[in-house]
């Protein structure tokens, strides 16, 4: 990965930039799986639902806004957006930002099934490229009890995680099952999807 302020990376096989548009340190470590040079651009987007808006379409809408914002500014590069949303019950579940929400939903995460929407999407303005995929994780929760969660958070502290489940972590063990055909959505980023959106945009992968 190539720091922002050097010259841009060039996408294999396109000579084109290839440009991650997330900070998110989890997606820049899942996407170094991939071996490609790339660089990191903040986009910048309301992730506000929309009145009545479903998790899935909603991730489906941020990954495709926030490589369109970066696309935007750098229209000769290939631009990978991605989003993640968690749904409950039909609602979406945000970051907690601190261990009280945190602990708030993993208490009404015990138990349970849910489902992680994870979101990419792959755009290009100068070739006109643009497709957006994504890989649905279905979870299922032990029942864990409030010492399990408070050892958990303290351990962990997954405030910037979306639904507080750190499942690359210790939060793996909150878990009583995964489901999965993209194992890496959960962490951030779907490796199989996007691989197979680069690849229609034309980059070599591997």
């Amino acid at each position: 990965m190539q720091d922002s302020r050097t010259a841009p990376s060039q996408a294999p096989g396109l000579g084109r930039p290839l440009i991650l548009g997330s900070t998110s340190r989890y997606r820049r470590e899942l996407l170094n799986r991939l071996q490609l040079p790339f660089d990191t651009v903040s986009p910048e987007v309301d992730e506000t639902p929309a009145p009545g808006e479903t998790p899935l379409a909603l991730s489906l809408r941020l990954a495709r806004a926030k490589a369109d914002a970066v696309a935007a500014q750098h229209p000769e590069a290939i631009v990978i957006g991605s989003d993640q949303v968690p749904e409950l019950d039909g609602q979406p579940l945000s970051k907690p930002g601190n261990h009280e929400r945190a602990t708030e939903q993993l208490r009404m995460m015990r138990g349970r099934h849910m489902e992680f929407h994870t979101a990419v999407s792959v755009v290009c303005h100068a070739t006109g490229f643009a497709e957006t995929r994504v890989a649905t994780v279905q979870v299922r929760f032990r029942d864990l009890d409030d010492a399990e969660i408070e050892r958990y958070l303290r351990a962990e502290q997954p405030y910037d995680c979306a639904g507080s489940a750190k499942s690359e972590g210790l939060g793996i063990t909150l878990l009583d099952a995964i489901i999965s055909d993209d194992p890496t959505a959960l962490i951030g980023l779907p490796l199989i999807r996007t691989s197979q959106l680069l690849r229609a945009a034309g980059a070599v992968v591997p």
